[in-house]
């Protein structure tokens, strides 16, 4: 059973910073890609993250990049999604994601399974 556990989530002030982690069980890591996305009330699930576990290639969104990282620590079968200077509309519900073939997408349905969900505000 494939299971996505997030954590990390909180209330930080702009220009703060976040560790989120999705650990993960029940899969073959070195055969997925995983991917951090984000749903802010009202609005479409957007892609935020994407790292493939085989070959370490990195997809980051625009308007992230600078400021937000992805990693992975294999042992732990855990990936993070580092996140500093925090703006106003970061603030949304994150989601971890494994997409089962080939690498990270931006397609929200490409992904095979997801986690719960943990909450990000960002206040000023």
């Amino acid at each position: 059973q494939v299971q996505l556990v997030e954590s990390g989530g909180g209330v930080v002030q702009a220009g703060g910073s976040l560790r989120l982690s999705c650990a993960a069980s029940g899969l073959t890591f070195t055969r997925y890609s995983m991917g951090w996305f984000r749903q802010a009330p009202g609005k479409e699930r957007e892609f935020v993250a994407g790292i493939s576990w085989s070959t370490g290639s990195i997809s980051l969104a625009d308007s992230v990049k600078g400021r937000f990282t992805i990693s992975t620590n294999n042992a732990k079968n855990t990936v993070y999604l580092q996140m500093n200077s925090l703006k106003l509309e970061d603030t949304a519900v994150y989601y971890c994601a494994v997409r089962d073939y080939g690498g990270a997408s931006y397609i929200p349905r490409e992904y095979r399974y997801w986690g719960q969900g943990t909450q990000v505000t960002v206040s000023s």
